[in-house]
């Protein structure tokens, strides 16, 4: 599968230009492939992370606070078909006419066991008649060729895009976030990902301690080079009980404004290919674990910044990429 289905009409425009979007948001995307409105549900299946566990290091990455990325972490952990009942529920008063689902395995790293286990977590999701598609996030030191085969195998039979946590090109920054991985690691799950039938994201963060606006450009360079089917785009926020809230309240952190987020996130997406789906422009956590920064928990008003900001520049996703892969 690959994001470029369906993307020009027949005047070679992008149907997400031609319907008046300043980049190729996911909603669009998934209405052009499945030809109606899909969401994500959210699934804990109980995995935990190399990095938190002492395999390649401890305590977890500086930012991370499962419960605060996941909803079905901040709840009683039903099995995976129940936690999909439970969450249709839920969603069923603000999308009501929505009755397709991806379910996207989120909190932790969803491919950190063994095969056979892994198996029938993934054919538990695909028994519910409502789902259509599949997302797994995972870490690049976490997809042994086994696992890759497997993915493989459940690509010929579902929409499946496999989410990557790339965060930065800058290992610096990495070594920073206790990542426990280099962006070589990164570079390697993809190269042996690729032709494997699934798609692939990769989630950036903006506005991590060090990193100048150049910094975060060439993230966005490298990102384009690499040339993947979809991007998360993160800022850089603080959750309680995390090292980065520690740090936070010393003063050795200072989180993102919004202005300067907004326009870097423009300036971000100018230099991705247009063929690349953007799934996220921003974080968020709920307010019981929330630090800062504030503007972050209004996500539609900054999803209306960053458009704003497309329409006062009269620019686009994919202005400053070539064809040939270099950018302008």
């Amino acid at each position: 599968m690959s994001s470029t289905k369906q993307l020009t009409t027949n005047h070679d425009q992008p149907t997400w230009r031609a319907a008046g979007l300043r980049y190729y948001s996911l909603n669009h995307y998934l209405r052009g492939q499945f030809g109606e409105r899909v969401q994500k549900v959210s699934l804990d299946a109980g995995f935990t992370c190399p990095n938190v566990d002492g395999t390649v290091a401890k305590g977890g990455c500086t930012f991370c606070d499962n419960r605060s990325f996941s909803p079905s972490r901040r709840l009683p952990r039903a099995g995976i078909y129940g936690q999909i009942e439970q969450s249709i529920d839920r969603m069923k008063n603000r999308y009501k006419n929505c009755k397709s689902f991806i379910a996207y395995f989120q909190p932790a790293t969803n491919t950190y066991a063994p095969v056979e286990r892994l198996r029938g977590l993934y054919e538990d999701a695909l028994t519910h008649p409502q789902v259509v598609g599949m997302a797994i996030g995972t870490r690049s030191d976490c997809v042994p060729d086994d696992v890759l085969d497997l993915l493989e195998e459940f690509a010929g039979r579902t929409n499946l895009s496999i989410e990557y946590g790339m965060q930065t090109m800058h290992d610096r920054s990495l070594e920073w976030m206790n990542r426990g991985e280099n962006h070589a690691s990164f570079l390697d799950a993809v190269e042996r990902s690729r032709g494997r039938g699934f798609e692939m994201c990769a989630h950036v963060m903006l506005g991590l301690p060090g990193e100048s606006h150049e910094d975060m450009l060439a993230t966005a360079k490298e990102l384009a080079r690499v040339n993947l089917d979809a991007v998360k785009i993160h800022n850089l926020y603080c959750v309680k009980n995390t090292r980065l809230a520690e740090q936070v309240a010393a003063g050795e952190v200072t989180l993102m404004e919004q202005d300067d987020y907004v326009k870097t996130v423009v300036d971000f997406l100018e230099l991705l290919p247009p063929t690349m789906v953007v799934e996220r422009t921003s974080g968020d956590a709920p307010p019981d674990y929330f630090v800062g920064p504030e503007w972050c928990l209004d996500k539609p008003a900054v999803k209306c910044a960053i458009e704003a900001e497309f329409e006062r520049r009269n620019t686009w996703q994919g202005r400053s990429y070539s064809a040939s892969g270099d950018v302008n």
